[in-house]
């Protein structure tokens, strides 16, 4: 089976390359089960100083990636590829990134993720070849490379044979539109708290129960939106 392929367009290639090398992803590279490439915009621009950004026309403050750089990078990926991914547009004016759209994203053979810096990216080249535009939550970075690297990471996992234990992760929080239920390790009892005994009981019938009213319970006092949704979506 082919592998699900991720490529990062960024100015910061290494401290991508940094991130998704180590841990569980890196693993999953070296086995072979996704590939994922950092790709350096700068590479492209056809300014002699290697210069990929510009002052806003209409003035204002800071400056602005140039269209140019942007659009022959993805050319060349879709011509190394053979096809054109869909390419997502780090913004903090996306839709918010959820675990249904990581899902729904995970389905996809290839994804491209553009990483945008200083105070934004020239709207033409958004226009011209941008699929979709996606925030990792309602705040402002200083670039895209951490808000792709955290969908990168979101989306892999989803993988087949990335997680150890597959069958674990529909237990995790907004999986199944709930939080996660409390979970405990040894030893039974630490700094004077005990471990709820209904789970020292092996009674697996008992413990799932347990396990499904706290995840119920949790979401109503901490994220009652969520359990708002779920009611609505059943």
């Amino acid at each position: 089976m082919t592998p699900m392929r991720i490529d990062i367009l960024t100015l910061f290639p290494d401290m991508c390359r940094s991130v998704y090398s180590e841990s569980i992803i890196g693993r999953s590279v070296a086995k072979g089960l996704l590939e994922i490439e950092a790709h350096n915009i700068r590479d492209y621009t056809a300014d002699r100083h290697k210069n990929v950004d510009d002052t806003p026309y209409g003035g204002g403050m800071g400056m602005i990636l140039q269209a140019q750089p942007i659009y022959d990078c993805f050319q060349s990926l879709c011509q190394t590829l053979g096809t054109r991914p869909h390419l997502i547009y780090l913004s903090p004016q996306g839709k918010v990134l959820t675990q249904e759209k990581v899902k729904e994203l995970a389905q996809m053979p290839n994804l491209a993720l553009l990483c945008g810096h200083y105070e934004g990216v020239d709207e033409r080249v958004l226009e011209a070849i941008v699929d979709e535009e996606i925030s990792i939550g309602d705040y402002v970075l200083t670039g895209g490379e951490l808000p792709a690297l955290v969908l990168t990471d979101a989306v892999a996992r989803m993988i087949p044979g990335v997680l150890a234990n597959e069958e674990a992760m529909e237990n995790e929080s907004h999986y199944n539109g709930l939080l996660e239920y409390p979970q405990y390790t040894k030893p039974a009892v630490w700094n004077g708290m005990a471990v709820p005994e209904v789970l020292l009981s092996g009674h697996h019938a008992n413990i799932e129960k347990w396990r499904k009213e706290q995840s119920l319970n949790r979401t109503k006092k901490r994220r009652p939106d969520l359990l708002e949704k779920s009611q609505k979506e059943q």
